[in-house]
């Protein structure tokens, strides 16, 4: 009989220290320093999370989380959503988490878009909201009024940054926080007085950014190109923007524009509609909406690239002089592609 009870006393023991071991010691089983998952409706009974884990190799074992599993109280389902694992979490860690329904934050980074299909596909790959509902969102009038824009100016509520959400954020939410953060943003530095300075609404200065953004990477230049757009405004000139008629035609590879894509009837085509077009034709750097904000006075009219393509630019005041160096780009510019063409 003493026997008997020495050997469930150690039956005891091992089983405490297996018990314990699968509770606390590490069981992630996965390169790299996170990995995530997603719990959907298909899996939020906690016995499916944990045999899912299990199956697709992302735990070493799953004793430890079914010991928790049954002792834990008050914990039958998963709550919905993204979940992300780090290295070297124990069953312990692991099973608080997803009891408590904590699940990974997403880094939402926003920098240069230009479609809204691009802002749509951006938000379901990381959100829980797919891109069609996204799309028929951000395509309604109806829908976008409470954020002050409508479907062609949508993208001037959202300034280039990085955002921290919840996987199942509501994107009705997310569209709040991006509106928060862009009244934040000309409420700034006395943004709002520079665009008294300049004439400008905060949409008309983002717009104008936005293109100013596709004409060139080069700094000094963007200020200059700045000047050169409101000037033209302020003479009621058009702003024959090249930028402006890749959009129309939604074709961003275009690398020259020819006279026949001039003849487009969009609004954003700026040779044959004076004025600004309807909206962003992309999300511009912060940095570039702040160069048109302190864009120097000029009496430069026109620029043109230089022949060198060093990719800075020439400026000036009249056509007849901006006619000479646009001609000297177009002699380098046939020769270069002359070559090209001849490269096997």
């Amino acid at each position: 009989m003493k026997k008997i009870g020495t050997i469930l006393i150690l039956l005891m023991v091992v089983a405490s220290i297996v018990t314990t071991w699968s509770i606390f010691s590490p069981i992630t089983n996965f390169s790299g320093a996170q990995q995530s998952f997603t719990v959907d409706q298909s899996i939020v009974k906690k016995g499916a999370v944990i045999k899912y884990l299990n199956e697709n190799g992302m735990i070493k074992n799953g004793l430890g989380l079914w010991i928790l599993s049954k002792v834990i109280p008050n914990w039958e389902v998963v709550r919905p959503g993204k979940y992300q694992l780090k290295q070297g979490q124990t069953a312990w860690q692991i099973a608080r988490m997803l009891k408590n329904g904590r699940v990974a934050e997403v880094k939402l980074v926003i920098n240069k878009l230009r479609t809204k299909e691009d802002f749509a596909q951006l938000i379901g790959n990381q959100f829980s909201t797919d891109s069609t509902t996204v799309m028929q969102f951000i395509t309604s009038n109806d829908s976008l009024q409470p954020f002050g824009v409508d479907t062609s100016t949508f993208y001037a509520i959202i300034i280039q940054d990085t955002y921290q959400f919840y996987w199942d954020t509501p994107f009705k939410q997310i569209l709040t926080k991006l509106k928060s953060y862009q009244e934040k943003f000309w409420d700034h530095i006395d943004r709002r007085n520079k665009l008294q300075s300049k004439h400008l609404t905060d949409i008309e200065a983002y717009t104008l950014a936005s293109i100013v953004d596709e004409e060139t990477n080069v700094v000094s230049d963007k200020y200059k190109i700045a000047s050169v757009y409101i000037n033209r405004l302020a003479k009621d000139m058009p702003l024959q923007a090249c930028p402006t008629i890749k959009y129309a035609l939604k074709d961003f590879t275009i690398t020259r524009i020819y006279e026949k894509y001039l003849s487009s009837p969009s609004p954003y085509n700026t040779y044959r509609k004076k004025g600004l077009p309807p909206g962003p034709i992309c999300t511009p750097l912060p940095a570039t909406i702040d160069i048109v904000l302190n864009a120097p006075n000029t009496n430069y009219l026109y620029f043109v690239a230089k022949s060198d393509f060093s990719g800075m630019h020439h400026f000036s005041p009249t056509y007849e002089e901006h006619n000479k160096y646009a001609i000297e780009y177009q002699k380098a510019l046939d020769i270069y592609m002359a070559k090209k063409n001849q490269t096997p």
